[in-house]
């Protein structure tokens, strides 16, 4: 029974579990910058540049003292994986019971009387520092990609 459940599982190398973070950490970050930018847009060219680089500068403390540091342990439980293992694993459970928490702290955020556009300081803030995290992720799966072309 075993053996049949396992060949089902989508196994996939450590290379594609590292694209797959990646991809999923710069997916979020668009999707929060660009409900930030629909917020800022509107405005006055003053505001919209004052909330612009508010959130900017928000973004790399998040991203340095923030997702960075969750990016290297993910990264550190994944790179020395050696066996292929389930595609969905390039998360860890944890995170994944993490993720409809915070997903709804944002629906229940955009939902809220906080004004659109001091809310898209956070969004840009959190938005940019996950999109920069995912951009780490690339950097090692270009290194794997390098290492597996020299095999």
């Amino acid at each position: 029974m075993k053996s049949r459940i396992m060949k089902l599982r989508p196994a996939v190398d450590k290379a594609t579990l590292v694209l797959l973070a990646g991809l999923m950490w710069c997916g979020v970050g668009a999707m929060l910058i660009s409900y930030s930018v629909q917020w800022i847009l509107p405005l006055p060219l003053i505001a919209k540049l004052t909330f612009g680089l508010a959130g900017i500068v928000i973004a790399f403390p998040i991203y340095y003292f923030g997702f960075q540091r969750l990016a290297n342990r993910n990264l550190n439980r994944l790179l020395p994986l050696t066996e292929k293992k389930c595609m969905f694993s390039f998360m860890t459970w944890k995170s994944y019971l993490i993720v409809p928490v915070m997903v709804s702290m944002g629906i229940f955020l955009r939902h809220s009387p906080l004004p659109k556009p001091y809310l898209s300081v956070i969004y840009s803030g959190i938005g940019l520092g996950l999109f920069l995290s995912g951009i780490w992720y690339f950097r090692f799966f270009r290194m794997l990609l390098q290492e597996n072309s020299h095999k």
